[in-house]
């Protein structure tokens, strides 16, 4: 009996304790406090809605503006478009009216997101059909791959642009909403697919532009529900019931596109980092150094290129078998090895069996201490590259958005005419699928390298990446 009557004093002040705890976060983040007058944030969202005269014209410039930064690829001309530009406030009436039962508004709404949709598409292929400059650059494909992370993105631009605009405090959420959800950029990407006949384009960047419009108005429905907006008596229940149904199947299928970009992109993450350690651990070994790797789904092939002394065929053979260790199964090791006739074993055996006389042996010795440094200096090389490969793969990343992978490697380059050979730092750059590098691009990735490697001379490749 006692021992019932102290498990019931323990969960009375679980409970007192939890419901102090609920009381405590309420009272920190309870907005309702801060909520400005409704029929203020009501009539200045619906008067925002409209596209005509004024708006009309300021969204064809701010169009003009995003299509100009795409083309000569600026970041800075981007962003000053996505301020200026009015394409947020019907999207965000949109949510307003499904979350006060405002079917007028809804209507409203509606159609002049439509009008501004097919306003703003037609301008952008107008100026990339005029334009000289035809060629994909980095900041326009970055808006043909949309993933989750952009639905994330949307979600909580929306809901700090509901929060901001239904309370006293605005500060400058609104412009910094209207920068991280970027609508401008992607319909201004679909305007360039149409003029360029590049379908995967506009229905890449078309999509991007369809999951911010989707989930900034579902977060502006949420947070209308949550701040508490009094609602219309708008029907019956069944067809409230039916709008929300709607809304729960048209965030479902815009998800699932999303969904299966970021399971790949996070797929091909995890085997680079499981081939990696691979290498690592069972092919990257004393003599012997991995110059690059890289993982072919198209053939499920592991390709390695390693330098030093020769991995033998049962060395190979055991660690293809361990590949299902590494959760690398499905794919086949190929091991592609370059020989080195020289070894500092076989210049030490040189040493012991050629003792002549004390003349001969000193400059035998001389002989094999500058070969053994040549030696060290060509293997130092090799590990140099291996080294900073990471490093420069990623800094090349963040430089030119379009590089996927960066392999590098001393490679031997033989004349044709004279027969000599010399060695030459060599980077091959994978690039993402449907980029490009433009000659000016190329230029300044190969004069970057130079620099970050500290080489005077660099053999740049550029290819598509293994996906």
């Amino acid at each position: 009996m006692e021992g019932k009557k102290d498990i019931h004093q323990l969960l009375h002040l679980a409970k007192a304790l939890w419901q102090a705890f609920v009381g405590l976060l309420k009272r920190f983040f309870n907005a309702k406090p801060d909520r400005e007058d409704e029929a203020t944030v009501v009539a200045a969202i619906s008067a925002d809605v409209s596209f005509r005269g004024a708006r009309l014209w300021v969204l064809v410039f701010a169009i003009f503006i995003a299509s100009l930064g795409l083309n000569v690829n600026s970041t800075a001309v981007i962003i000053g478009a996505m301020l200026i530009s009015p394409l947020m406030g019907p999207i965000i009436g949109m949510g307003l009216a499904v979350g006060i039962n405002d079917f007028e508004l809804l209507k409203r709404s509606v159609k002049n997101y439509l009008v501004a949709t097919v306003i703003s598409v037609i301008t952008a292929t107008a100026y990339f059909l005029l334009t000289p400059i035809d060629e994909a650059q980095s900041e326009l494909l970055a808006r043909t791959a949309p993933t989750l992370y952009d639905v994330l993105i949307a979600l909580c631009g929306g809901a700090a642009g509901i929060v901001a605009l239904a309370t006293k405090d605005k500060g400058n959420v609104l412009p910094g909403v209207a920068i991280a959800t970027a609508l401008m950029p992607p319909l201004c990407t679909a305007g360039f697919g149409l003029a360029t006949g590049n379908v995967l384009y506009f229905f890449g960047a078309f999509y991007l532009f369809f999951i911010n419009t989707v989930f900034i108005a579902l977060a502006t429905y949420m947070g209308v529900r949550m701040l508490g907006f009094s609602q219309k008596a708008a029907g019956s229940a069944r067809r409230q019931a039916d709008v929300r149904r709607y809304i729960a199947a048209i965030v479902v299928v815009t998800m699932i596109p999303a969904a299966l970009m970021t399971f790949r992109i996070v797929k091909q993450t995890l085997v680079k980092a499981s081939a990696g350690r691979f290498v690592s651990e069972m092919l990257d070994n004393a003599g012997t150094r991995v110059v690059s790797y890289d993982v072919d789904e198209d053939s499920l092939t592991l390709r390695v290129v390693a330098v030093g002394r020769e991995l033998s065929d049962s060395a190979i053979a055991a660690a293809d078998r361990r590949l299902g260790d590494y959760k690398l199964g499905r794919y086949a090791l190929r091991v592609i090895q370059g020989t080195e006739s020289d070894s500092v074993m076989m210049l030490n055996n040189r040493l012991t069996t050629m003792r002549t006389t004390s003349e001969n042996y000193s400059a035998m010795l001389r002989e094999s201490a500058a070969r053994m440094a040549g030696l060290q200096d060509q293997l130092n090389a090799y590990v140099r590259y291996d080294a900073v490969a990471t490093d420069v793969a990623r800094e090349a990343g963040a430089l030119f958005p379009a590089v996927a992978t960066v392999s590098l490697a001393l490679t031997a380059q033989a004349s044709a005419d004279t027969a000599t050979l010399r060695r030459l730092p060599s980077a091959i750059v994978g690039l993402r699928r449907g980029s490009a590098l433009s000659a000016a691009d190329r230029r300044r990735m190969a004069e970057w390298m130079q620099r970050r490697l500290g080489v005077d001379t660099l053999v740049l490749v550029t290819t598509a990446a293994p996906r």
